[in-house]
């Protein structure tokens, strides 16, 4: 059949990677933070099943599928603000919607007889790294406070991600799943032991930590643009109280990689995740567009969607 299977799509391979890689970054070249976490091929194979994600090619190419809100959508492989109306009344019939676009496509799209919305739950949280090297201030005063409990009362260290660790931090993976009383299947679980057995296939790098020689956490994360950092998988067990500020200061701390910051990505709209999330003292929260369909008669003059 081929051809993205006759207009179902096909199924996200890694052998795609050659070809969506570099159409996604040329969508987020020069954007540094403000480039938004999904637009990665790695992380699309990493959640292909979550999302149920479906190449499509032709002049048009993207890949379609479902959002953690059970909305469809399709994330554009090509620049939109190059398409005419009657494509994107197309695309958007087919898909339902076009997601994420950054600020630049959602302005250019402004024009157009779409419906661009802007929701709380996709946004970005990004952090200067320094901030996170400094733990500096009265926001992020308690974070120094743990870490240098965690410090006082184990001996830490670190070590690149490799191969050989793959089994400690399954076995992390295993303990904290227990720790949050999370089923198997649940969370993220299945994305981050992909990502654990095989990191380099998804553009990730990160480290082990151990706190008295005992595997006490990994932090995977991806160079999304020069510098910075989205941080996909964090995973800290909780007898050791403080691991997840250590582990988020250290990599920021890394003399072997420029890292000028560092994108927690979105919340989902889960009231915990948004608390821990905001306690680190964001810089941005990236705003990301939807394009929905609109008939031009409902259109008014003047409106914006980006104020």
């Amino acid at each position: 059949m081929s051809l993205a299977e006759q207009d179902g799509g096909a199924e996200l391979t890694p052998d795609l990677a050659a070809h969506v890689a570099p159409l996604l970054a040329r969508r987020i070249e020069g954007l540094a933070e403000h480039a938004p976490s999904e637009l990665s091929f790695g992380n699309l194979r990493l959640f292909r099943h979550v999302h149920r994600w479906r190449y499509h090619g032709g002049a048009w190419p993207c890949i379609s599928g479902i959002g953690y809100d059970g909305l469809r959508h399709a994330i554009p492989l090509f620049d939109v603000r190059a398409a005419s109306q009657q494509e994107l009344d197309a695309l958007l019939e087919r898909h339902g919607c076009l997601a994420p676009l950054c600020r630049r496509e959602a302005e250019a799209l402004e024009t157009m007889a779409v419906r661009l919305e802007c929701r709380r739950d996709d946004a970005d949280y990004v952090y200067p790294a320094a901030r996170i090297r400094a733990y500096a201030g009265r926001t992020l005063r308690k974070k120094a406070g743990l870490m240098a409990q965690l410090l006082a009362a184990h001996r830490v260290g670190a070590e690149p991600f490799a191969a050989h660790l793959r089994e400690p931090a399954g076995e992390i993976l295993d303990a904290w799943m227990r720790d949050k009383r999370k089923s198997a299947g649940e969370a993220d679980e299945i994305p981050c032991r992909e990502a654990i057995a095989a990191p380099r296939e998804f553009g990730l790098d990160g480290f082990l930590y151990r706190a008295d020689g005992a595997p006490a956490g990994f932090l995977l994360a991806e160079e999304l643009q020069s510098g910075v950092w989205v941080v996909r998988f964090a995973k800290g067990l909780a007898r050791f109280n403080g691991i997840a500020q250590y582990m988020f200061h250290h990599f920021a701390s890394r003399a072997d990689r420029r890292v000028d910051w560092l994108n927690f990505e979105h919340d989902l709209g889960l009231p915990n995740f948004r608390r821990t999330k905001l306690s680190y003292g964001p810089e941005l929260l990236l705003p990301k567009w939807r394009a929905l369909p609109r008939p031009v008669s409902t259109r008014r003059a003047g409106a914006s969607a980006l104020a």
